[in-house]
């Protein structure tokens, strides 16, 4: 069968490319003519596999670039601050002329923080579901339904559960406190307590005691009956207000089975850094919060013990700094560039391996058909011997 080129008499040499000299023979990308490449149905599958191999491989190096790498170092703190705040949104269920709320930390100050922290009366059962959990006036995504404040965001965050730029994004956004639900006519049987103080960093306690007890000055005991320290915690963090972050304490609910119950928190504060770049260049953003453990101990107590919740906290002096680093996009394209050509070169093989062994098994079915040989097959018109 004539192709294209000997049917008009025509040189096919003489429409290929030019002779190149001496330059062609280091060419390492030979041509193939294309009357001369065969297409096959297998070497098709085989390309359409690396392609979607190529594309899952090429979206998973965009997202760990995009995501960047986290590296986690610790350090003693070097510039040390004075003073601190305690961002606290709680609910008690007893009425908030009943309780008081105070710190006393180890440089020997008092801070009657009732005066500085803002309390709304409230009902218990607005803040938790029939089986006690913690509710909150919160919709299906778990947010608070108020209206206004930080409860709008889109979504919420949890230390070490995010990426660093989402943290530091966040934490630039002004945050402000939502508002409590509204109480339509109810007389309220719980209080809630929030705001943020500002308070000495060193060692404190932060306590929420019955009116009466604990320190005399405030008159009149109350009434022991009244005693119920059943709490939930929405909010318990140190330094800035950043409620996009999610504290150990945050959505705390703790019931006290008797009047006389005292909750203690104790809490080791960690001073944390979060930077997306090199904190030494002026390109680099960062945020500068805490980040605190936390163990508890509750346990019913008789009478000439204090009842109340405790939260006492310890600051150490040590900063822990969380830096995200991500590649130039020069790196990135090489990264890409070595995936896809290894994804290629794999293919390849695997084409060739597979083509081979299709026609191993051909042959190997080829000749274990029926003899066509004088001894093994029939013997038409030939001679028979016999004795």
């Amino acid at each position: 069968m004539m192709n294209g080129f000997e049917k008009h008499d025509l040189d096919e040499d003489s429409f290929g490319p030019k002779d190149g000299g001496i330059v062609s023979a280091f060419d390492a990308f030979p041509k193939s003519k294309p009357q001369y490449v065969e297409r096959t149905s297998g070497g098709g599958k085989w390309t359409v596999a690396m392609i979607i191999v190529s594309v899952i491989l090429f979206w998973s190096e965009l997202g760990r670039w995009w995501q960047g790498t986290e590296t986690h170092t610790f350090a003693v703190e070097k510039g040390v601050s004075h003073s601190m705040n305690i961002n606290l949104d709680i609910v008690v269920k007893m009425a908030c002329n009943d309780i008081h709320v105070n710190v006393q930390d180890a440089a020997g100050d008092r801070i009657l923080a009732a005066s500085k922290l803002t309390r709304d009366k409230t009902n218990w059962s607005m803040w938790v579901d029939n089986k006690g959990m913690h509710r909150l006036g919160r919709d299906e995504h778990g947010r608070l339904i108020t209206g206004e404040g930080y409860t709008s965001l889109a979504h919420e965050e949890g230390f070490g559960e995010e990426h660093v730029h989402d943290i530091v994004a966040l934490g630039r956004k002004k945050a402000r406190w939502g508002k409590s639900p509204r109480m339509w006519g109810a007389e309220g049987d719980s209080c809630r307590v929030y705001g943020t103080l500002e308070l000495n960093k060193v060692q404190g306690d932060f306590h929420i005691t019955a009116r009466g007890h604990g320190y005399m000055e405030f008159g009149e005991h109350l009434d022991h009956t009244s005693f119920n320290f059943s709490h939930i915690i929405s909010e318990l963090s140190f330094g800035p207000f950043l409620p996009s972050l999610v504290n150990p304490l945050d959505r705390t609910v703790n019931t006290a089975p008797a009047h006389f119950h005292k909750f203690q928190y104790f809490m080791s504060v960690v001073p944390t850094a979060y930077s997306v770049g090199n904190p030494n260049n002026r390109l680099s953003s960062s945020i500068i919060t805490n980040q605190y453990a936390v163990t508890e101990q509750s346990q019913e107590i008789n009478e000439r013990i204090i009842p109340g919740i405790f939260f006492k906290y310890d600051i150490e002096p040590i900063m822990l700094s969380i830096v995200e680093s991500r590649d130039s996009f020069f790196v990135f394209l090489i990264k890409v560039i070595n995936v896809l050509s290894g994804a290629l070169v794999a293919g390849h093989w695997g084409y060739r391996l597979s083509d081979w062994v299709t026609d191993i098994m051909g042959k190997r079915r080829r000749s274990g058909g029926p003899s066509q040989g004088m001894l093994g097959g029939s013997n038409k018109g030939g001679f028979i011997m016999t004795n």
